[in-house]
């Protein structure tokens, strides 16, 4: 795939564990399990919040939480990220450009640390942000495509194929071919790596869709908003409030996705070729 993801350090491990079977039988086995470290994120020196994260494609989350938190509005906005080592963890340190820093210092926000938690730590709820409804029509939604996508990612999930712990967001192109796939222990954060891989590959998100493979919240629909993507694709069902911020967005919304079976919960009128083949 032209977008590789990128690891800084072991993202799994081995542990022992003991198996007992359904028959009260016990084994003991080893299983693997994701690596979650804390990730400090500093602006220019100041000291921003703390995520927990999986530690692979750091440079992308600090590119793509930056521009789903409205901290910058494009790659131009940052200027150098640098990744270093922390007694306790990990440190992103995000030089901004001028413009996008004085905008940044003047927005207060304090987030305690989570494992990708989209909204926790805004002190009123006018500071969220908010994604602009895009003009025009969303584009049609090819059933064909979005299959083809979802038969593909499943062999695109190493992390997940071996400890089955952790989430994926991946984006497609218009014909379903995969461009970039991006994993992490949370869903928001698995979203955020995509964001910044595709907006330092100058990808447009418009051109395509993207799928996560979680259920559909209300901040993933606005964070796949916000990177200009017109259709989301999710393994699971949406929230109403997932929901009710798509019909706004008039963002196409395709959850409940399987290999024979999805369901189409806005934009059905677009839906193009519903035949399977």
């Amino acid at each position: 795939m032209p977008l590789p993801p990128t690891s800084w350090q072991p993202v799994s491990r081995s542990v022992e564990s003991l198996i007992i079977g359904a028959d009260g039988a016990a084994r003991p086995g080893l299983r693997a399990v994701p690596e979650e470290v804390p990730v400090s994120l500093v602006y220019s020196s100041v000291p921003f919040a703390v995520m927990m994260l999986t530690p692979s494609d750091l440079e992308d989350f600090a590119y793509g939480f930056s521009l789903t938190e409205g901290i910058v509005t494009g790659a131009e906005g940052i200027r150098e990220v640098e990744v270093g080592q922390e007694a306790r963890g990990l440190r992103l340190d995000i030089r901004l450009a001028p413009s996008a820093l004085t905008q940044h210092l003047a927005r207060r926000r304090s987030i305690a640390g989570r494992t990708g938690c989209g909204l926790c730590g805004i002190e009123e709820l006018d500071q969220m942000p908010q994604a602009v409804r895009p003009e025009g029509a969303a584009p049609a939604i090819d059933m064909p495509a979005i299959r083809r996508a979802l038969l593909s990612l499943e062999r695109h999930q190493p992390l997940n194929d071996e400890t089955r712990a952790v989430h994926a967001a991946a984006f497609a192109g218009a014909d379903g071919t995969l461009r970039a796939v991006r994993e992490d222990v949370g869903r928001h954060n698995a979203l955020d790596k995509l964001a910044g891989a595709l907006m330092r590959g100058r990808v447009r998100a418009a051109e395509g869709f993207v799928i996560v493979t979680s259920r559909c919240s209300f901040e993933l629909v606005e964070k796949a908003a916000s990177i200009g993507a017109r259709t989301l694709v999710a393994i699971s069902a949406p929230t109403a409030l997932a929901l009710d911020r798509a019909r706004a967005l008039d963002m196409n919304l395709v959850a409940v996705a399987r290999r024979d079976t999805v369901a189409v919960f806005h934009g059905m009128e677009r839906v193009r070729d519903g035949v399977a083949g």
